[in-house]
């Protein structure tokens, strides 16, 4: 049984599909899932990963676990009987940032520490972010982001998924530690063109101050992490300008573009 947690997110989602296509028994675990948001045949249960209590019936029975970074401590989690594997998916500002990533860093030791046949995922930054861009899409035809010629290769989640997918399936990928890019580095600029082009319609791009981005990442996200978040945008290291061949590595394919993901999520921004 492999046990899925943040199953309703942008990967979590995509990784239960690619997980019950496969015909693994799967677990799919969010705060407020019900048996609607699963492909048929998948358990889903409800629980909190910040509430060791609310995990147990989820892992009953789990030889794997896909884990995120969230709550405080995951050793309680590690530790349940039987299980065997654990890939944990997080950012790779733990590998370029360590001191504005210390929560991820210490979810990474937990897994290393742990005993279990672990892998990390470090995934840059996310071509879903642009859903921030939905609603005022939507209403507008208009985009708003700093840093507007600023490039980052974002990673579509969704091979973010088939990685998590390939690595809780397959032997060989104990120990790793892989970072997740896409194949090309895209600016906000050429990412609101993207999603414009795959419209057939314009978007007008604005770009924000660094101050009116903190104010509106600041209603939604902790402090450290929109100061954390604001410098990987406005001023990346190298390493976060590199794309990585561990997708490639993992999947024997190309990662996906921007431009695609744009194409398959459309519907959102119409």
């Amino acid at each position: 049984m492999i046990v899925v947690t943040g199953a309703t997110g942008n990967v979590g989602s995509t990784l239960v599909r690619l997980m019950a296509e496969a015909g693994e028994q799967v677990t799919a675990v969010a705060r407020r899932i019900t048996s609607q948001d699963v492909p048929e045949g998948v358990r889903a249960v409800a629980a909190d990963l910040g509430d060791a209590e609310s995990m147990r019936p989820a892992l009953e029975g789990a030889d794997a676990l896909f884990l995120l970074v969230a709550g405080e401590d995951p050793r309680g989690l590690l530790g349940t009987a039987g299980l065997r594997k654990v890939v944990l998916l997080s950012t790779q500002g733990v590998g370029t940032r360590p001191q504005g990533y210390r929560h991820a860093a210490s979810f990474e030791a937990a897994v290393r520490e742990s005993g279990l046949d672990w892998t990390i995922l470090r995934s840059g930054g996310m071509a879903s972010n642009a859903f921030a861009w939905a609603e005022p899409i939507r209403l507008h035809r208009a985009a708003a982001a700093p840093f507007g010629d600023v490039r980052l290769p974002f990673v579509d989640p969704d091979d973010v998924a088939a990685v998590g997918a390939a690595v809780l399936r397959e032997d060989g990928h104990g120990g790793a530690t892989y970072v997740l890019t896409g194949p090309a580095g895209t600016s906000p600029r050429e990412r609101a063109a993207a999603i414009a082009a795959a419209l057939g319609e314009p978007v007008r791009f604005a770009e924000q101050t660094r101050q009116e981005a903190y104010d509106q990442m600041a209603q939604f996200m902790p402090l450290p992490v929109v100061e954390g978040t604001l410098a990987i945008l406005g001023e990346p290291v190298a390493q976060e300008q590199t794309i990585s061949p561990d997708v490639e590595r993992v999947l024997g394919r190309a990662p996906r573009p921007f431009a695609d993901w744009a194409n398959r999520n459309i519907p959102a921004f119409r």
